[in-house]
C-alpha cells in the first residue's frame, strides 16, 4: 500500500484508527478455546466487526511467537484473511526487529514477502544498516521506534547528547537513510506534547501513535500537536477495543468502542 492509498482510505472512512491484535489466550472469551484455532477465530471475529471503522490492523508478533508453530500459523491465517477479504486495510507487523545486514534482510523478507504485511516496526539503535534493508522493499513501510509510550522511554530516548535528546538525533539521522520516504515513526500518545518539536524535524511523515485509551493518552492532544494536512497519524488501540468484553458479545462490544473512536476522529477531521 502506498502512502497516497492510505491517505485515501483515511478520508473515505473518516478514520485513522488502527486496531491492535494483541491476542492472548488467557484473555479471549472462554468459549473460543473450543475452536480448532482460537487465536484466528478471535481475530477473524474482531476484524469482521470493525473493518469499516478502521484503516489498519497491527498484530503484535510476540503474542503469536509465544505459542510456537500454532501461533505463527494463526498469524499467517490472520494476515491472509485480511489481504484476501479486506485488502484496503493497512497491515502492520509489530515486530520491533533491529539487527544488521543479512539478518535484517531476512526479517524484512519474512514480513514483507512471506507474510505480505504492508509495514513492520523496527528498532533503530543499531543504525542505518539495521534499517535500510527494510527500506529496500518497494511500496512497503518501515515504522521506526522514535519516542515510545512506556515509562522506560526516559531511560535513553530523552537523554541529551550535545544538548539534544537522543530521539531527535534518531529522527534527524533517519532522514538521510536510503529509502527514507518510506519511513513512518512510532510516537506514544503519552508523549503528545513532544509532537510540536517532532513535527519540526519530520513535518509530513506518518506517525503510529499507541497509548490512546488504556495507557491514558488523549486523542485530542495528539491531533492538536501532530496532525498534518494529509492527517499523518495512525492511532492504535489494542486492549481497549479487543478486550472490551470477554463474553460471547465480544465482537459487538469491540465494534462499539471502535465506533466511538471513529466518531471522534470524524469530528476532528471535520474541523480541518
Amino acid at each position: 500500500m502506498t502512502t497516497q492509498e492510505l491517505i485515501a482510505q483515511i478520508r473515505k472512512k473518516q478514520s485513522f484508527l488502527v486496531v491492535g491484535l494483541d491476542t492472548d489466550l488467557d484473555k479471549i472469551p472462554r468459549h473460543l478455546l473450543d475452536e480448532e484455532d482460537p487465536i484466528f477465530a478471535f481475530n477473524k471475529a474482531i476484524i469482521d466487526a470493525t473493518h469499516d471503522l478502521c484503516v489498519g490492523y497491527k498484530p503484535n508478533i510476540a503474542f503469536y511467537e509465544a505459542y510456537g508453530l500454532k501461533g505463527w500459523m494463526a498469524l499467517e491465517k490472520t494476515i491472509n484473511y485480511l489481504n484476501d477479504n479486506y485488502p484496503e486495510q493497512f497491515t502492520i507487523a509489530d515486530a520491533k526487529r533491529g539487527d544488521i545486514g543479512n539478518t535484517s534482510t531476512r526479517y524484512a523478507k519474512a514480513f514483507f514477502e512471506d507474510l505480505n504485511f504492508d509495514s513492520v516496526t523496527v528498532a533503530p539503535y543499531m543504525g542505518k544498516d539495521s534499517v535500510e534493508p527494510f527500506l529496500a522493499f518497494e511500496d512497503k513501510h518501515t515504522i521506526l521506534l522514535a519516542l515510545t509510550s512506556n515509562k522506560g522511554a526516559f531511560d535513553f530516548q530523552t537523554q541529551k547528547i550535545d544538548d539534544k535528546e537522543l530521539y531527535k538525533h534518531v529522527l534527524e539521522t533517519s532522514k538521510s537513510y536510503e529509502g527514507s520516504d518510506q519511513l513512518m515513526y512510532v510516537v506514544g500518545a503519552t508523549k503528545a506534547t513532544y509532537l510540536t518539536e517532532i513535527r519540526t524535524i519530520i513535518p509530513e511523515a506518518f506517525l503510529l501513535v499507541p497509548g490512546v485509551g488504556a495507557q491514558g493518552g488523549s486523542l485530542d492532544e495528539v491531533c492538536t500537536y501532530g496532525m498534518t494536512k494529509d492527517i499523518g497519524l495512525l492511532i492504535n488501540s489494542s486492549r481497549g477495543i479487543i478486550y472490551k468484553s470477554q463474553r460471547e458479545d465480544f465482537a459487538s462490544a469491540a465494534r462499539g468502542v471502535a465506533q466511538e473512536m471513529q466518531h471522534a476522529m470524524q469530528a476532528i477531521l471535520g474541523k480541518v
